[in-house]
Formats: C-alpha cells, structure tokens, sequence
C-alpha cells in the first residue's frame, strides 16, 4: 500500500527544523537535478559580499510589515 502525501507531511512536520530544511531541499533539488557548474560558489560569494554589506553598515535591512505592505501596494 502506497504512503499518501498527507500522511508524509504529517511525518516530515515532526521532524525537527533542521531536518525538515534538509528534507526540504532534498525535496527541491529533487526537482531538477542539474546543476549548473559554479552557480554554488556563485551563490556562496553573493552571500559572503551582502553579509559584508550588512556588517558594514552600508545596507539596512527592511521589516517584514513594510516590505509585505509594498507588495501589497500599499
């Protein structure tokens, strides 16, 4: 007898967070198994260079409330 989706999310949500993330991407990568050459390092450096920015000051981070309220048009 087959699992039924329900029932594996059911499962999966009480796995605790660190599992569900890596099920999570496990699940994703799943999706589309090719991966372009580089695109993991690219992506590495493109969040070592905005943490950067963050710890430099140079960026602000936004709240949640506003960024949500823009894509709401409001």
């Amino acid at each position: 007898m087959a699992v039924s989706r329900d029932k594996i999310f059911r499962d999966a949500l009480e796995l605790e967070q660190s599992d569900r993330a890596e099920l999570a991407k496990l699940l994703v990568d799943s999706l589309d198994p090719s991966v372009e050459e580089g695109v993991e390092e690219a992506w590495m450096e493109e969040v070592a260079r905005r943490a950067a920015e963050l710890d430099s000051g140079a960026v602000q981070t936004i709240p949640w409330d506003t960024v949500r309220a823009r894509l709401r048009g409001g």
